[in-house]
């Protein structure tokens, strides 16, 4: 239990406010000090992927749950980085497979071309966990419409608007 109790002392140092929940804006600067930099969107699409009481903010229990997600990434990363210190587009194809996301063609290389930062063909690690994090909030916005889990949804213009509205990066 060392690293519950190193991620507590992180998560209060953090806590600036000593409420016992972190908003966007102090987590965005959290990773900015460890030298990951995030765009605003990205942090706030991390607190709403893990924000299980919907309140806007992250817990110290859904902060774990985001530590777990952020570790499995960053191990696949490293991995398939092979010592270059970014993927390409078929390591990001392998490394979602790894993770647990199988994306066809079209999909993988739109989410690729819109998670690609300097438009080079290379994701840091930054850029690997922000299209994670789109991928796994938009898969757990699918999941909730598939109540059959058939891996197949019908929606209608007000449910459209609402996944559109809730898939924002």
């Amino acid at each position: 239990m060392e690293n519950s109790a190193i991620l507590r002392e992180w998560f209060e140092r953090v806590d600036t406010d000593k409420i016992g929940s972190i908003t966007a804006v102090q987590l965005k600067s959290a990773f900015a000090i460890g030298n990951l930099q995030f765009p605003i969107t990205v942090v706030q699409q991390m607190i709403r992927m893990c924000d299980f009481d919907q309140n806007g903010t992250m817990s110290f229990q859904e902060f774990v749950e985001l530590n777990k997600f952020l570790l499995k990434v960053q191990h696949v990363f490293s991995d398939l980085e092979r010592g270059r210190g970014f993927l390409v587009p078929d390591d990001v194809y392998e490394a979602l497979i790894k993770i647990g996301f199988r994306l066809d063609s079209p999909a993988l290389y739109t989410v690729c071309e819109s998670f690609d930062r300097n438009k080079n063909g290379k994701f840091r690690l930054d850029d690997f966990i922000s299209l994670c994090i789109f991928v796994q909030s938009s898969r757990n916005l699918f999941d909730s419409f598939d109540t059959t889990k058939q891996g197949r949804v019908t929606l209608d213009i007000n449910q459209f608007i609402y996944c559109t509205a809730n898939c924002r990066i």
